[in-house]
């Protein structure tokens, strides 16, 4: 199969043609009934001849191209709607009759705010272009109005989404009119799997509702069903969490799926290079060390111990916290013993073998180091994090 994207360099070309080499390089075997020969990417550098050889050998298109912020109103129809007229007529050059998706938006429903759009009446009207089309030439045809889309794209553009996670990345001042203003948005991602969907004929479809969308086999036009609706105040909230995260620790819930889990993935595509990197506080004695490496709201604490050569650590219990070692390096001994039966049990540990060991609530323990040359490295998990008031750790000796 040969795949024609126009607007290909723009926001959502860039992640689909990415993704769709992916496909074509065996690199993605999620899609096993995709055969992706040739790729051609169109955009405003490219060439009326080029187009003309891709609509020859395409066996599907992606419409991407448009205009969303020109500097003349009237750029609107030109772009959106003049171009499809070009694409479509070299398709029917060639009587290439293969399936092309149209990039519309919500906007085109006339509905609401965006009832005296200009962007909203040309995609509009290209929409009815290519229904036509349809009717006339009988190719499939899968027109998506998409809300507002959620990737990374230049900032202080077009996405209010994009701005935030920039500034808040970059120090930069921004400002929020309203918290209250709620957006539909559309990840990137769930784009290209809605995309591929697509290709293999499972799109889904719809109506509209005004500008809600309403499933219906027999509809119209085509959507992707994953969309989350939050408010500006939200966004930023997340933002700000985000960002304090390299000195809290603290990660945000991010259940998969989720908003949130979508939004941190966007937000650290706009970090600088040199917060990419961020230092650690290592507590340090003649023992080794000590350092706590991820905070959760939910799930307690990651940390990494180090010991030294010799060194014994640990000797305490705990009445409910129960933690995990896994020793990824050297090799050490791990203690247990019940306090209230005496029972003991020892576990020999080596990075050559990573196992993990359990901390149970009631057993004292300890973990020591048996090499006399080598550090003994231990990924601890627990399922708190440590509060200095409530520390629910007693010493006493395994």
């Amino acid at each position: 199969m040969n795949i024609l994207v126009t607007g290909a360099k723009g926001m959502v070309g860039t992640a689909l043609v990415a993704n769709l080499k992916n496909i074509k390089e065996n690199k993605n075997q999620t899609r096993p009934n995709l055969q992706i020969d040739e790729i051609y990417e169109y955009d405003l550098d490219s060439t009326l001849e080029q187009l003309d050889v891709y609509c020859r050998k395409a066996d599907f298109v992606f419409n991407l191209a448009g205009v969303n912020r020109p500097k003349n109103p009237e750029d609107f129809m030109k772009g959106n709607f003049g171009f499809a007229s070009i694409l479509l007529d070299t398709l029917k050059k060639y009587n290439n009759k293969a399936a092309i998706m149209l990039s519309s938006s919500i906007q085109a429903t006339l509905s609401g705010r965006f009832g005296d759009s200009e962007y909203g009446r040309s995609k509009k009207a290209g929409e009815e272009l290519f229904f036509s089309y349809a009717t006339e030439t009988g190719a499939k045809v899968a027109v998506y109005r998409f809300p507002n889309l959620m990737g990374h794209s230049r900032p202080k553009y077009n996405s209010a989404v994009s701005t935030f996670c920039w500034a808040v990345a970059n120090d930069e001042p921004f400002t929020v009119n309203d918290r209250n203003t709620e957006l539909e948005l559309l990840y990137i991602d769930d784009l290209v799997e809605g995309m591929f969907d697509l290709m293999e004929g499972r799109e889904i479809h719809c109506e509209f509702d005004g500008v809600e969308t309403v499933m219906d086999p027999d509809g119209r036009y085509c959507c992707v069903p994953v969309t989350h609706k939050v408010t500006l105040g939200e966004i930023v909230d997340l933002l700000h969490e985000f960002k304090q995260q390299p000195s809290t620790l603290m990660m945000p819930k991010m259940p998969e799926g989720s908003f949130a889990k979508k939004l941190y993935s966007l937000y650290l595509t706009y970090l600088p290079a040199e917060k990419f990197k961020y230092a650690l506080k290592m507590n340090v004695d003649d023992r080794g060390s000590f350092t706590e490496l991820i905070h959760t709201a939910d799930c307690g604490q990651v940390s990494i111990n180090i010991s030294k050569p010799g060194i014994t650590k640990g000797q305490h219990w705990h009445n409910s916290k129960w933690e995990l070692f896994i020793v990824v390096a050297g090799h050490g001994l791990i203690q247990e013993r019940n306090i209230h039966t005496g029972e003991t049990v020892e576990f020999e540990v080596s990075g050559d073998k990573i196992e993990a060991v359990h901390m149970i609530p009631g057993w004292t323990h300890n973990i020591i180091n048996l090499s006399e040359t080598e550090n003994l490295v231990t990924v601890m998990t627990c399922n708190e994090i440590f509060n200095p008031e409530r520390p629910d750790t007693f010493f006493e000796p395994v």
